[in-house]
């Protein structure tokens, strides 16, 4: 078998997004919607960006809005138009690649309102520290 056929989704997800991070990044114009008791990010994609996101703490819900998109999915890389709604469970990191011009929302449950506070609260940028929250959260539950 070869290397590439050995690395697990997760794993090429990171080599694609390293080396993406080497190119020159696209800004995203991005909103932030607050009610009691919700968040949601609503993310405006360029048709034509590869992207990748953070690995989610929690269950969260997305809906595509707008556009057409090619994202990695539990079943694998799907090519979805609006209007798409999937629950992403936790542990979830996405890549995608915006067919058409897209809008991209998640939906977290909180009453905070500052956006840095909440991406810190409901993600994690890598797999190592999606483990330690993990272990952190079962150490809560033996408690």
């Amino acid at each position: 078998m070869n290397e590439i056929a050995q690395i697990s989704t997760r794993g090429k997800v990171e080599a694609i997004e390293a080396e993406l991070l080497k190119l020159p990044q696209v800004a995203m114009e991005v909103r932030h919607h607050f009610a009691p008791g919700m968040y949601a990010r609503e993310l405006h994609i360029p048709a034509g960006t590869l992207l990748t996101g953070k690995i989610h703490k929690y269950a969260q819900i997305n809906i595509l809005s707008k556009g057409t998109i090619r994202v990695l999915t539990e079943n694998g890389i799907e090519e979805v138009s609006a209007s798409f709604t999937v629950v992403s469970p936790p542990g979830t990191k996405r890549i995608a690649l915006a067919v058409t011009d897209c809008v991209w929302t998640t939906l977290l449950p909180t009453d905070e309102k500052d956006p840095d506070v909440i991406e810190e609260h409901f993600t994690v940028a890598t797999e190592a520290e999606y483990e330690a929250f993990l272990i952190a959260e079962n150490t809560k539950c033996l408690s």
